[in-house]
């Protein structure tokens, strides 16, 4: 299955439009980007079950201290992650996705939290399960991992962004690492839209029972377009979010603007859920220019 048709053709003049504003603007996005980092991390380590919160991710990131005792792991992990994420930013454009870097990325989110298991694939006897799925044999990893990559390269027909999900959905199925696959996929998932010339997206951990039926979808089925709608509305709501700001509108709640325009919140969050409206979110919170108004 394949995105649809409406989609796809509200991704093409989502993105026209942002690349038309974004021009000159380099360092607004930067500022966007940076804004959003804790963000970023929050959810991709909460979706794991980090018992972080986003203010105390937030806190982690600047060096500032936290109102209670957390462990180092998950202090680690934090930071890890973010140092991740500003590394494919940087180098965004010529990251070049393949085994090695994948490994070099890994090395990086594990470093100092298990440093035996730190930027290499699971090996003799290493075996991963996640509920009740249990992952291919560790002899089968690094051969599953090439011939993922080569479809991905290869493949010159599929939609990009189904591209992107098919990948992920196979990365995760693989499971090639002991620990931190779920975050090396959505890291992944960053340096292929990046590198199309597409800003990050975030998995949000509210959303997660869909993200893991969409595994579910494909380890039962091989059904691919659960994945493909998560992702698809992700890089829609990006784009929303940076063409507000790029757009230099003042940007109001949700809820103000249900008030404005005189519709129920309920159904306006229904529809920014579904990304019929140009809503986005900002530390969980639904937000949308006023300009829409």
């Amino acid at each position: 299955m394949s995105t649809n048709i409406t989609i796809r053709n509200k991704i093409k003049i989502l993105r026209e439009t942002y690349e038309t504003l974004s021009k000159g603007k380099e360092s607004l996005l930067r500022i966007i980007d940076d804004a959003e980092l804790p963000e970023n991390v929050y959810n991709s380590n909460a979706i794991e079950n980090s018992t972080l919160t986003l203010k105390e991710t937030e806190r982690i990131l600047l060096e500032m201290e936290i109102s209670r005792n957390v462990s180092l792991r998950e202090v680690f992990e934090a930071q890890n992650l973010a140092r991740v994420v500003e590394y494919i930013r940087e180098k965004s454009g010529e990251f070049k996705l393949a085994k090695e870097s994948i490994l070099l990325l890994h090395k990086m989110l594990i470093g100092n939290i298990n440093d035996n298991i730190a930027g290499r694939f699971r090996e003799a006897g290493e075996y991963v399960r996640v509920g009740t799925y249990i992952a291919p044999p560790p002899e089968q990893v690094e051969s599953l991992i090439e011939a993922n990559l080569i479809q991905y390269n290869s493949d010159q027909d599929s939609y990009f962004a189904d591209k992107i999900a098919r990948f992920h959905l196979e990365f995760e199925h693989t499971h090639p690492f002991i620990d931190g696959n779920g975050r090396m996929g959505r890291v992944i998932i960053n340096c292929q839209l990046q590198n199309l010339g597409f800003p990050p997206v975030i998995i949000r951990n509210k959303e997660k029972q869909e993200y893991y039926q969409a595994f579910r979808d494909y380890d039962d089925n091989k059904f691919t377009k659960t994945m493909e709608h998560i992702i698809s509305l992700a890089i829609i709501e990006s784009m929303h979010k940076r063409i507000a700001y790029l757009k230099g509108a003042e940007i109001i709640k949700l809820s103000d603007y249900s008030k404005v325009v005189g519709k129920s919140h309920s159904a306006l969050l229904n529809a920014a859920k579904r990304q019929t409206i140009p809503a986005f979110r900002e530390k969980g919170v639904w937000k949308i220019s006023k300009t829409d108004i």
